[in-house]
């Protein structure tokens, strides 16, 4: 029998649990990996890979709206991700469009917001016309921002700031040297937005891949084994639960003076846990 303490809660608990608890992130950002080795494990093209995902992408949403985030960015396709097969880019564009008409109602129903972070306008016209009709659909809503990271990189996020800035210089509104933080956030997709608290990466791999660079700068970062789309409700809540028990410094001391052992903080990486608090719990 597991001692884990949450070990017979079912997701409902959990939910309620977290909630009484506090300490939940304000912006969760999830780097989506891993949906071609699903699809590879199984003897399936890649593309069921990413139709599977949309099923993890319905949980997050669920449960961070559940928990009261309230921003949650999904990195959804990089610029990096051109350089896939003209098939399977072709294939996720036409998952967007039918996740953009699929979800809309649902979406609408929950208060949750849309807004997007990219080069929308390297996206094919079908695509960006499913996009922005959901968008003006959701632009109401006062629930979760659901911000899609999409055609995005986070060097020509922060390049394009820069250019904003420099254009300013150009026309005497400031000094180089007086270009602030404040005025590079500005030109940042959505400055107005919070910093991410959490970042979460899926499938083992340990790097952020041009993922919101600028504004992960002081995020905690969670990397699980689990495929994408394995990352369901269960997980999602436990990678909250694991953020809440971090100490966030910021570059500065322990609260309590002592720095806490690596055996009181073993994280989510590890795939015994993460077998042990997602199995059988009966």
């Amino acid at each position: 029998m597991s001692t884990d303490p949450y070990h017979q809660l079912d997701d409902e608990g959990l939910a309620q649990l977290l909630c009484e608890q506090g300490g939940i992130p304000r912006h969760v950002a999830i780097i989506m990996d891993g949906n071609g080795r699903w699809a590879r494990k199984r003897y399936l093209p890649r593309a069921a890979g990413h139709r599977a995902g949309r099923h993890s992408v319905r949980a997050a949403v669920n449960v961070c709206g559940r928990l009261g985030v309230e921003v949650l960015t999904l990195y959804t396709f990089s610029q990096e991700n051109f350089q896939r097969p003209e098939a399977e880019v072709r294939a996720l564009w036409g998952f967007l469009e039918e996740a953009m008409r699929g979800e809309r109602a649902e979406l609408k129903e929950r208060g949750v917001r849309l807004v997007v972070s990219g080069e929308t306008q390297l996206l094919p016209e079908r695509a960006q016309q499913a996009l922005q009709a959901t968008i003006d659909e959701l632009a109401h809503g006062k629930g979760l921002i659901l911000n899609l990271a999409l055609a995005y990189g986070g060097r020509q996020e922060i390049l394009r700031a820069a250019q904003q800035a420099a254009a300013r210089v150009a026309r005497g509104e400031l000094t180089a040297d007086q270009i602030s933080e404040d005025d590079l956030r500005s030109g940042l997709y959505h400055g107005d937005l919070p910093d991410p608290d959490l970042v979460i990466r899926t499938s083992g791999e340990c790097r952020l891949s041009n993922f919101l660079i600028w504004q992960a700068a002081y995020a905690e970062l969670l990397i699980t084994p689990l495929l994408w789309p394995d990352f369901r409700e269960r997980a999602m809540l436990l990678a909250v639960d694991e953020y809440r028990r971090r100490e966030r410094r910021f570059g500065g001391l322990p609260t309590t003076g002592v720095v806490a052992e690596p055996e009181r903080n073993p994280g989510l990486l590890d795939p015994d846990r993460w077998k042990r608090l997602l199995g059988n719990r009966s």
